[in-house]
């Protein structure tokens, strides 16, 4: 398989040339896309450039680059998003490119704008691309009139819920989906079922897109009941030349977010396949695309429907990568370098099956509850067909200010089937310790009927019992005597920062941290973890207070002090980890305290109400 496999070298046989490329590239990310970036840098000959935020310091990424830098300055998630500081780290290190992986700042176009006027590549499509498909509206209306068919709906913003209810009633119909113009991963999305819903539905994708976009414009489309999530990867250079690479189906999700994606789609025959490849090849020439990018689409029987275009590198790239053999973040970094295609569409063969699990850290059994915390263990899984793409081991923080994802684990054999086994296979395999995941979700979803027949597995993750089934008891932290007794070690390794850039230090001394003068005996000295203290409200028992089950920004507060409410109803809305997690009264009365208000932060364990 090519995918896997290395190349037979025969002795005497000449040098690998490589392509002349940069001299060094930035990669403004983290965790495990940054380190999937590296690797490709690393097999080009081009030096790497890491960024990190304070609690990222001595994540495993940073310490693979070749030098890198402390962003610094506001919140932790968003020293990622300090365009003047980056391009800043990158004059100073002499970068010549900038890599943004996903998220973040991968589909802003001032950024890529800003990144040719300071005379560095951006290593992605044109910031001009990035605007035609990073409002959804003018996607949609670009890809009508080139052709491209699109699920019906508005092609123009919807300024109000009057607009949206007749709009509805004269040219969409119940249920219909409510989307921010500037979403994605899931995120702007809401569902109106029916008219009762619309109000709710369209504040709330409004709401978001306003949050994580800075665009709270909406517009609508026909929802679609259960389709399947096909999407096609593209890639194109500068010289016109534009290939796909096969669809892949990423149908399992959960709050329309991806949790399974494989390659080839498993309902999708030949012909299909051809067309959907086409239609991707032709959104791309309609935009002058440049790099890799994905078309995302909504397949219902042979209806194929053009959703949205992901102007970056996927999550799930991955698979894509399995199937096909080619290296889809190498041949952007030569795109981005002025180089062709190192492939045609002749060339592209689809080989075997490969499939891709996220390994996020939630809590399925409790609706995907985000579970940020430290890993104690860490072991992953290997053998024949199997890539774990991570950014994090043993020790790490789950922190709650990013994204819940801690590895994701892909596996490649010669047919769907045979790809099942072995991904439940490396499913055993995988460790993660003192950490709730969703490995154990994983595995008994590969196992039921649902997943056998190739269904979306909606009825599984909507359904709270068999969800409950799945929850296991992590493995434990490792303990506290464990951790002291690394503290006694006389050699030590530290990150020291002058100006701003990471250097890694050894220290040894036959003192160091028993008294003497050495540095680890002060903060330098690395603690064992505490125990978080649980804050309590100073009134009510156990069983009339509402505790936060995670840590996070409180974006809603729905009820008031003194208010009667049900079992059951909205109390607030917690964002963590990237997801909205809506917190429902566990009892019903009069809620006699209230101890969270809109803006402010919880912990895990701390009081939102008391409810008497």
């Amino acid at each position: 398989m090519r995918a896997c496999g290395a190349p037979q070298v025969s002795p005497g046989a000449p040098a690998l040339v490589l392509p002349a490329v940069f001299a060094k590239v930035l990669i403004a990310n983290r965790g495990e896309i940054a380190v999937r970036v590296m690797r490709a840098c690393e097999e080009l000959g081009v030096g790497t450039v890491g960024v990190y935020s304070e609690p990222d310091r001595d994540a495993p990424p940073v310490r693979r680059a070749d030098e890198a830098y402390l962003l610094g300055g506001g919140a932790p998630a968003e020293s990622y998003l300090n365009v003047d500081r980056i391009l800043e780290v990158a004059r100073q290190s002499g970068a010549e490119a900038i890599h943004p992986g996903y998220g973040f700042l991968a589909e802003n176009a001032p950024f890529a704008r800003a990144c040719e006027e300071a005379g560095i590549a951006f290593v992605g499509p044109p910031a001009e691309a990035i605007e035609s498909m990073g409002t959804k509206t003018r996607a949609r209306g670009l890809m009508r009139d080139a052709g491209v068919p699109i699920v019906p709906g508005t092609t123009d913003p919807v300024e109000s819920v009057e607009d949206a209810r007749r709009i509805i009633d004269e040219d969409i119909g119940y249920p219909v989906a409510v989307k921010a113009a500037g979403g994605g991963g899931g995120r702007g999305f809401r569902v109106a079922r029916s008219e009762e819903e619309l109000e709710s539905a369209f504040e709330g994708a409004s709401g978001e897109g306003e949050r994580f976009f800075s665009d709270p414009t909406v517009y609508l489309e026909r929802y679609l009941k259960n389709p399947r999530h096909v999407e096609v990867q593209v890639l194109a250079d500068a010289h016109g030349n534009v290939v796909h690479l096969g669809e892949r189906d990423c149908s399992v999700q959960r709050r329309h977010q991806k949790l399974i994606e494989e390659a080839p789609a498993p309902l999708v025959d030949d012909e299909l396949r051809e067309r959907i490849g086409q239609i991707g090849v032709e959104a791309a020439r309609a935009v002058g695309y440049r790099s890799a990018g994905t078309i995302e689409g909504l397949l219902q029987d042979d209806d194929y429907f053009f959703l949205e275009m992901n102007t970056r590198v996927q999550v799930e790239h991955s698979v894509t990568e399995m199937v096909t053999g080619i290296d889809i973040v190498r041949e952007q970094i030569l795109v981005a370098a002025g180089e062709e295609l190192s492939v045609r569409q002749d060339d592209v063969r689809i080989s075997g099956h490969a499939i891709e699990c996220r390994i996020n850290a939630e809590d399925a059994a409790q609706s995907f509850s985000p579970a940020p915390g430290r890993i104690g263990s860490y072991r992953e899984p290997s053998g024949p067909g199997v890539r774990v793409d991570s950014g994090l081991e043993a020790g790490a923080e789950i922190q709650p200010f990013y994204d819940s994802m801690v590895a994701k684990l892909i596996v490649w054999d010669a047919n769907r089937e045979r790809a099942t086994v072995r991904m439940r296979r490396a499913l055993r395999e995988f460790e993660v310790g003192g950490l709730t995941t969703l490995i154990p979700f994983h595995h008994a979803l590969l196992g039921t009927d649902q997943w056998r027949g190739a269904e979306t597995c909606a009825d599984l993750i909507a359904d709270p019992e068999w969800l409950g089934s799945t929850a296991t008891a992590p493995a434990g932290a490792p303990p506290e005597e464990e951790l002291e007794d690394e503290e006694e070690k006389e050699e030590r390794s530290y990150a020291v920062e002058v100006s701003g850039r990471r250097f890694d230090v050894k220290v040894i001394g036959a003192a160091l941290g028993r008294g003497g003068n050495g540095a680890a005996d002060g903060a330098g000295r690395r603690q064992a973890p505490r125990r978080r203290e649980r804050s309590g409200s100073g009134g009510g028992d156990s069983a009339e207070r509402l505790s936060s089950p995670i840590q996070g920004t409180v974006l809603r507060v729905a009820v008031d002090q003194g208010a009667e409410v049900e079992e059951g109803a909205l109390i607030c809305v917690i964002e963590a980890m990237k997801m909205e997690n809506e917190i429902e009264a566990h009892r019903g009365g009069t809620v006699e305290e209230l101890s969270v208000s809109e803006g402010g932060s919880v912990a895990t364990g701390d009081t939102i109400a008391v409810i008497k």
